[in-house]
């Protein structure tokens, strides 16, 4: 969330922000959070001054008492039990608009980033970069549903059965491929310096708040109501909450971690063509990587970190292109995203593969994750940033679609390591 001081010191700068990113009542919000931070002050000085005077006050009680002042020191203790009652009244209000300062900090989003450029939607992103090789395919070349059919690779109707729609089974090669696939993710990121770290499946509600995946406002994460348990959408969430409540020393960073694990979306009001197949599922697979960095370094992490993402869809030979979000399609905690997406052939569509994002001090400082300066020792908010390398879905739709030929799919070359052979074709074992 948006620092209060932050708030106070730049508020047009802020709102504008806000604006840019089509959030409705900006300035109203602002004006709320300055309002409540106001009596949060007032209150505080107030208490402070009570509670001064009740302990100055307290220290005569005695010494009146030994010069036989009674009458003195029964008043002073009456005023004493005054200030009391009354700071409990002072900690109780001051308590409340801590509370509501936070809760309506909550509700506003992170500010754009000055290179974010303007616009309502998807629409309006600005395409900064494509590359890879245009794939050539005949009239009659197969979407990657009725590929994964004709060998025998997805099974959507069993995942329906076992479970619902959204949850293949993939089979044999494909299963293999997707070892390959994570395999391959992760030791590209080993070798660009990320630590691996295997990560729970389930977070609790601190967790979720502490990068912003609560409050749910859209109802997309899965929950566990008895354990109040939630299954995340992202290791984005384990991974950069190991750093909640953390104070890092600056010659650390930037901290560079990397995960695999399966992600959980429930994508409620997501119907239609786009969805078919495995452009858009409930459960799916996922490399990402995360980096904890300073203000001054974290758009260098940022640059680095889109390198990387590029480096394995040119290894992967898919078409690509990478495009910076404008301000109405970032998400509510970014500073700044790129999207990459990469090219169905069959179904003539980009598909996104990966967003990567710098969240700037915004997911920190509810996290809490600081890091104490080398010169001054001084006590600052991270950045934190973060990015998929890759999701696998897509990236299998669009390696079955571009690779199909009449014997069968090419396989990247990348990966032949990984999975021990060269094409998914009819001997699937």
């Amino acid at each position: 969330m948006l620092t209060v001081k932050f708030i106070n010191e730049q508020t047009e700068t802020v709102i504008k922000g806000l604006e840019k990113k089509h959030f409705k009542g900006a300035r109203e919000a602002i004006d709320k959070v300055i309002a409540i931070d106001k009596k949060r002050r007032e209150t505080q000085t107030r208490l402070d001054q009570n509670l001064a005077e009740g302990k100055k006050l307290a220290a005569q009680i005695g010494s009146l008492m030994k010069q036989g002042q009674k009458e003195e020191a029964e008043q002073i203790k009456t005023r004493v039990a005054e200030l009391k009652e009354a700071a409990k009244v002072l900690q109780e209000t001051l308590d409340q608009a801590a509370a509501e300062l936070t809760a309506q900090l909550c509700t506003i989003p992170n500010v754009p980033h000055a290179d974010v450029p303007e616009g309502a939607g998807a629409e309006d992103n600005v395409v900064v970069k494509t590359g890879g090789p245009e794939p050539h395919l005949s009239e009659d070349a197969l979407p990657h549903w009725e590929l994964a059919k004709k060998y025998n690779l997805i099974d959507f109707e069993l995942g329906v059965k076992v479970t619902g729609a959204g949850f293949p089974f993939y089979i044999g090669k494909m299963a293999r491929l997707q070892r390959a696939l994570e395999a391959f993710f992760l030791e590209e990121a080993r070798r660009s310096g990320y630590l691996e770290v295997q990560p729970p499946y389930v977070v609790n509600q601190a967790s979720g708040y502490g990068t912003g995946q609560l409050p749910d406002k859209e109802g997309q994460m899965y929950h566990c109501n008895e354990d109040d348990l939630y299954l995340i959408p992202t290791a984005e969430v384990p991974v950069t909450n190991i750093f909640r409540d953390v104070i890092l020393d600056e010659k650390s960073l930037p901290v560079k971690r990397c995960a695999y694990s399966g992600c959980f979306r429930r994508e409620a009001g997501s119907y239609g063509k786009d969805v078919r197949g495995l452009n858009r599922l409930h459960q799916f697979d996922k490399v990402e990587i995360v980096r904890i960095d300073t203000p001054e370094h974290s758009y260098e992490s940022l640059k680095e970190m889109l390198a990387h993402v590029e480096g394995l869809l040119i290894k992967l030979e898919l078409p690509y292109r990478i495009l910076r979000l404008c301000g109405g399609d970032m998400s509510f905690t970014s500073a700044i995203c790129y999207d990459f997406e990469v090219w169905s052939a069959a179904q003539k569509r980009w598909l996104e593969v990966s967003s990567t994002s710098n969240f700037e001090s915004y997911q920190a400082n509810r996290l809490k994750c600081r890091y104490r300066k080398a010169a001054d020792k001084k006590i600052e908010l991270c950045h934190t940033l973060n990015g998929s390398a890759l999701a696998l879905p897509r990236i299998v739709a669009a390696i079955m679609e571009n690779n199909q030929t009449p014997e069968g799919i090419r396989v990247p070359k990348c990966l032949v390591p990984y999975c021990g052979f060269e094409l998914l074709d009819d001997q699937n074992f």
